[in-house]
């Protein structure tokens, strides 16, 4: 299989499962069928559309693909049935988003470097990639973004080491199958692996007032 065609297989793979962590969400929250699907769609789209629109490749896929919208539909539809057997509705959210993250930096990147960028900008273009959608669903949701929490279990740090690793690949001229495929499955881990064990990243030292001698 081609690099190219497992971009596609990963992108449409991410936009399922991305969309699905946006419906749950909208389900957590009580939304009806139509944020459901709003947010189903701004979680699977939004990450691709910025990525898209910084590139030039305009219109989007996601305008001009009606599999790009038809697979969130789809997600959103099926959640939207199967929720019940959720048991751990916040949690599951954060596996499927793990999920996506994982393929959407993959994609991301290798989307860049079509494009004929450098491996910084790949790279950088594949965290945007993963993180966008999560972001816009969060604020649709009144949620503060996992990607700026203070309290969030490591986020960004995963799409940044699979981007990272697929950019300093594709400079080695790796076979990116195998490697697109092995970043999606490491930052997968990683995130789910960062929640479990509750890792978080550091925050700014801050000086602690005096104590009061009285």
């Amino acid at each position: 299989m081609s690099a190219g065609a497992v971009v596609i297989v990963l992108e449409l793979a991410g936009l399922y499962v991305f969309a699905t962590s946006g419906a749950l969400m909208a389900i957590q929250k009580g939304f009806d069928v139509v944020g459901i699907v709003i947010l189903a769609l701004l979680t699977a789209l939004g990450g691709g559309i910025l990525r898209d629109v910084i590139i030039g490749d305009t219109p989007p896929p996601a305008f001009a693909n009606l599999t790009y919208l038809g697979i969130p539909l789809a997600a959103a539809a099926v959640t939207f049935f199967i929720h019940p057997y959720a048991q751990r509705l916040s949690f599951t959210v954060l596996v499927f988003d793990a999920a996506g993250l994982g393929l959407f930096c993959v994609t991301g990147t290798l989307k860049a470097f079509e494009h004929d960028l450098g491996p910084i900008q790949a790279a950088l273009l594949g965290i945007t990639t993963a993180v966008g959608g999560g972001v816009l669903r969060d604020i649709t949701a009144r949620e503060t973004p996992a990607l700026v929490k203070a309290d969030t279990h490591l986020y960004a740090i995963p799409a940044a080491a699979g981007a990272v690793a697929v950019a300093a690949a594709h400079e080695a001229g790796l076979p990116m199958p195998a490697v697109a495929v092995a970043a999606a499955v490491f930052v997968f881990a990683f995130r789910l692996t960062a929640m479990l064990r509750k890792w978080t990243a550091p925050r700014a030292w801050q000086r602690r007032p005096p104590a009061d001698p009285s």
